[in-house]
């Protein structure tokens, strides 16, 4: 087997996660002493499908699984309730049982989707991510957050539910458009604002090595996570750039995509951290960000901007956490009534 590292989460379902690259031949090896002898249910998007769908189904097909294979338009306007529905209702048609399980072999939206198709189909059955893209490899893979989107906002609708295995082949990042891959990059440079100056300064030299990186960044959620799982606190430095970002993301219809919306998130923190009496590292994060190549022009209003994020599902009642930066890699849960967030977004972007 192609060498790998190991990282082990400790959760209310404990599982491993392998990351490693040129690994996804020995995927049958992972998952037969998890899954024994079933049927798996194959979830993946029309770009993984057409890149390396056929190759998985044999490598299960090889192992000895009977598999079923269900492809989703790529795209954030996939993460929806129809698409949850009509999987669900595939899972029926083909007659997965409980005994069975699902494979989320994709980016961030199969593996939302997916994860959240297996904690309600037959109230819960087992599942794996394989994770395609950066983005998804150091975040929505890890940790047991699913959802979907609705109309009012995103990832809404969802639950906890830990999968059995994340199986991470960074190989399979090869062959990711430049703009997707960056997308991922804005959630690494998050990792070492938020909790790891070290990280971030290994993240100045572009392009960083993918696999330590990458190990890192889980090892860093992975911590986060067994300290908090239900997201009930610590959980929320996870958060850092996302409040705005998700604003933005939802004002676009998701024409921004999510690395580039979090990345303009991150930096609207970073400029109202001093309005908190907190540090001002905003020119040292814009300087790592354009170096990514991300463009950090914000394109809506302040007002704009809080009315998306009333829907946050951050807020209580009339107040709404956010994360601001007290420096590199140090970062802190702040929480403001959501009217002074509405001066605060006033005198940072204008």
């Amino acid at each position: 087997m192609q060498p790998h590292r190991t990282i082990h989460v400790a959760a209310s379902r404990s599982y491993d996660i392998l990351i490693g690259r040129n690994i996804l031949p020995q995927i049958g090896e992972a998952l037969l002493p998890l899954l024994g002898n079933c049927r798996i249910a194959v979830l993946t998007d029309s770009n993984v499908d057409a890149l390396y769908g056929n190759r998985l189904m044999e490598l299960l097909q090889a192992a000895g699984y009977e598999a079923c294979k269900y492809v989703i338009p790529a795209g954030e306007a996939s993460k929806c309730a129809e698409n949850l529905l009509a999987f669900l209702n595939f899972l029926a048609v083909e007659q997965i049982t409980r005994s069975d399980a699902i494979i989320a072999f994709g980016g961030g939206v199969v593996g939302d989707l997916g994860g959240l198709s297996a904690s309600l189909y037959l109230r819960g059955i087992k599942y794996v991510q394989v994770p395609t893209t950066l983005l998804a490899a150091v975040d929505s893979s890890v940790g047991g957050k699913t959802a979907i989107d609705i109309p009012a906002g995103k990832n809404l609708v969802g639950s906890f539910y830990q999968p059995v295995l994340v199986y991470c082949d960074t190989a399979l990042m090869d062959t990711l458009p430049a703009d997707i891959y960056r997308d991922g990059c804005a959630e690494v440079i998050k990792y070492g604002m938020i909790l790891d100056k070290e990280l971030y300064g290994t993240l100045k030299k572009v392009p960083f090595e993918r696999e330590s990186v990458v190990a890192r960044c889980v090892e860093i959620k992975r911590d986060v996570v067994q300290q908090d799982e239900f997201d009930n606190g610590l959980r929320g430095l996870l958060n850092f750039g996302h409040t705005f970002g998700h604003a933005i993301e939802k004002l676009s219809n998701f024409a921004v995509s999510h690395g580039s919306a979090v990345a303009k998130g991150m930096l609207i923190a970073a400029r109202m951290a001093p309005l908190c009496g907190l540090c001002d590292v905003a020119a040292e994060l814009a300087t790592m960000l354009a170096a990514y190549g991300f463009d950090l022009s914000c394109p809506y209003t302040a007002d704009e901007i809080y009315g998306s994020l009333l829907s946050d599902k951050k807020r209580r009642g009339n107040k709404i956490t956010i994360v601001l930066p007290k420096s590199v890699g140090d970062c802190v849960l702040v929480t403001v009534g959501v009217e002074e967030l509405k001066e605060l977004l006033h005198k940072t972007i204008g």
